[in-house]
């Protein structure tokens, strides 16, 4: 049964994953989009941190992590956004719901193994500008697509105290814009249609720490780190003369293809430093700090007037608690209860001001009865940009639902 729920929701995932159109931010313009994985719900739960070594739970955000697993884990998440976007003369609300990661992972005496699929960002805007005596000119931008990753790792456990991680990541994914200008008076308008397939490869190297303070408590801590990388796109273009019909729609009158350059995208690095300190299996609080290097690289596709890119920088606090883990008689004893509150300077910064995006979260684990598995339920409510400015502000609710399916795989039978 369990191996048929995995395989049917697989096809799902990898359906979805092709055809979901995952934010409806308007800062989904700039670059390649949302960057939408901040980990699975579990970590998300608890701010974000990836610090905490888990021996039934895959850990995706750093590869040393893998070498805690004792079950073979099987995890498929994907979030509920609810979103509330205004200005100082707009408000607008938008709901979307996407996949978020679906990956496997096994151990194999001190070595452990994971692999899998997540969409790593989103773009999705429609953005216009409404013709107006002062200005005639009408103006639509729209964009859909984005970059997923499929990746492979492996943790090794050094010593009983040190692990050690790497995973390699392909890149690859569509992102398509249409720009339409037409000016009141004038019988046609011009649609640029522009198309770009990226691909390319990056790696994560991951080290984890672990060590008794006394009986009961135990200190951790992680280091991640992600080398600078390129991404290649395949670029097309057309341009098409269209006139608009009564009915709302348009007619395309002519269509020009355009000879344009393929080009790359330098992807920034990055490095996250954390620590916790608890008992394990009861709770463990800890935080992180993660620094993204955008000085040296080039997150967009063309230079855009007002939008540049600094350093980003991100903190995390948060943690777990377990009333009773081996309770037999009170199933609410065994849930895990998670929260964490997230602070980040995303890097992006328009009009000379910085977006920046904060959110408090928390969490439940729900066991499932008689095994190891357990449904994960997230909620993280936060806030983005500022209404200021010419600027827009973000209020949004996000509910994610992750299922870890824990087992022992591959086990030879004493009798047939």
């Amino acid at each position: 049964m369990i191996k048929k729920i995995i395989v049917s929701l697989s096809l799902l995932f990898s359906l979805a994953t092709l055809a979901q159109e995952g934010t409806s931010s308007p800062y989904s313009f700039y670059g390649i989009g949302d960057i939408k994985f901040k980990g699975t719900v579990e970590n998300r739960s608890m701010g974000g941190l990836s610090v905490f070594p888990d021996s039934i739970h895959i850990n995706l955000q750093n590869p040393a992590q893998l070498a805690s697993l004792k079950l073979t884990n099987f995890s498929i998440g994907g979030t509920y956004v609810n979103t509330h976007s205004r200005s100082e003369v707009q408000t607008e609300k938008a709901r979307r719901t996407s996949m978020d990661y679906l990956a496997v992972g096994i151990p194999v005496g001190k070595v452990g193994v994971g692999f899998g699929l997540i969409p790593f960002s989103s773009v999705g805007y429609k953005l216009q500008t409404i013709p107006t005596d002062a200005n005639p000119l009408y103006t639509k931008y729209t964009g859909l697509g984005g970059v997923n990753k499929v990746f492979f790792g492996l943790g090794y456990k050094l010593t009983k105290k040190f692990n050690i991680g790497l995973d390699i990541q392909y890149n690859f994914g569509k992102i398509e814009t249409t720009n339409l200008r037409y000016e009141n008076g004038i019988q046609y308008g011009t649609r640029e249609n522009n198309l770009s397939d990226l691909q390319g490869f990056n790696f994560d190297l991951g080290l984890t720490y672990q060590s008794k303070l006394n009986q009961k408590l135990s200190f951790f801590s992680s280091l991640t780190y992600t080398p600078e990388s390129t991404l290649k796109l395949g670029n097309t273009r057309n341009i098409e003369i269209i006139q608009f019909l009564s009915s709302g729609g348009t007619n395309v009158i002519q269509t020009e293809d355009i000879a344009v350059s393929d080009t790359t995208i330098k992807m920034p690095s990055k490095i996250a430093l954390g620590s916790g300190v608890g008992e394990v299996k009861k709770w463990l609080v800890g935080g992180e700090v993660t620094l993204i290097n955008y000085n040296s690289s080039s997150n967009r596709f063309a230079d855009i007037a007002g939008a540049t890119f600094e350093n980003a920088m991100r903190y995390s606090v948060g943690g777990y608690y377990i009333p009773n883990y081996n309770s037999y008689s009170n199933y609410f004893s065994k849930i895990t209860y998670r929260a964490g509150l997230r602070y980040e300077k995303t890097g992006l910064v328009l009009q000379s001001k910085s977006i920046n995006d904060a959110a408090a979260t928390f969490g439940l684990g729900l066991p499932l009865s008689g095994t190891f598995s357990n449904i994960n339920i997230g909620v993280e409510v936060g806030k983005r940009g500022t209404k200021y400015y010419n600027l827009v502000e973000e209020n949004y609710v996000n509910i994610s639902v992750g299922l870890s399916f824990s087992d022992r795989w591959f086990v030879k039978r004493k009798f047939d």
